[in-house]
């Protein structure tokens, strides 16, 4: 199958079938990136760290980054494409009849269903993330990575939490902490 078509379908399945946004996405994309060889676990993993670090939409931002990777532009548009138009469509669908059925006993159920669902997804990616920043290796850890991730999860909870610093402002702090860790070669 062409590749720009493999892209779209890939991502409009994924977009179609995955409910509570971006991060719900991550156990969906992880499989279906993997099991078509377009990357690596470690790289998945680098592409969440970019996605979540810049601006924008957490699902287009990594569809965007799979596809550019994949395939260049063209890829980039496809796998943007293929995520956002199944929301898009129910949406579009949805929007004129919710008002007459939000009060329904079934949709009450759906979205009382989903809810747990979604938290147990967005748990299991969160599960991927950790043991692929913390173990990337397998059950072998190496030290200065371990170290290194450990200490900016610890302040960045820290500040986040205690001080109530500005997201930016983490997500600065954790890349000039591994940019010092690179230059250190503590990162292996």
């Amino acid at each position: 199958m062409n590749i720009l078509l493999d892209l779209f379908l890939t991502f409009f399945k994924i977009g179609l079938f995955t409910i509570g946004g971006g991060y719900a996405m991550l156990p969906m994309i992880r499989q279906e990136v993997l099991a078509h060889g377009w990357m690596t676990l470690e790289e998945i993993v680098n592409f969440i760290a970019v996605s979540e670090s810049t601006p924008g939409v957490f699902a287009v931002n990594i569809s965007t980054y799979v596809g550019a990777e994949t395939a260049g532009l063209p890829g980039a548009l496809c796998c943007t494409f293929g995520v956002t138009l199944p929301s898009f469509i129910i949406i579009s669908i949805l929007a004129g009849g919710y008002e007459a059925f939000q009060e329904s006993t079934i949709v009450k159920g759906i979205m009382s269903g989903l809810r747990p669902a979604v938290v147990g997804l967005i748990g299991a990616a969160l599960f991927s993330v950790v043991k692929t920043v913390f173990l990337p290796d397998g059950l072998e850890i190496n030290p200065g990575q371990f170290g290194v991730s450990l200490l900016v999860v610890v302040l960045s909870l820290l500040i986040r939490f205690k001080k109530k610093v500005h997201p930016i402002v983490v997500i600065l702090l954790a890349a000039a902490i591994g940019i010092a860790a690179g230059y250190l070669g503590l990162l292996g």
